[in-house]
């Protein structure tokens, strides 16, 4: 007879502890490519398919900036 597993529940997947071995952790090769002050947005699949460059990305966006009222004591 074969042994059947039981289900599990979503909460028996976590273990009370995790052990990392970062002994052969790498440095993100990826950083170097972001200026200092800049901030890396993640685009839906819709939106990215419209945008196909961060320039043009930043044009509407700054467009939109324009339309939007001032807020502030100036």
């Amino acid at each position: 007879m074969k042994k059947t597993r039981t289900a599990k529940g979503p909460e028996d997947d976590l273990l009370p502890e995790y052990r990392f071995d970062y002994s052969q952790a790498r440095p993100n090769r990826f950083a170097a490519r972001l200026k200092p002050g800049s901030r890396a947005v993640v685009l839906d699949p819709d939106v990215a398919a419209v945008f196909s460059t961060p320039e043009s990305v930043n044009a509407v966006l700054r467009a939109l900036i324009e339309t939007m009222p001032q807020t502030g004591s100036s």
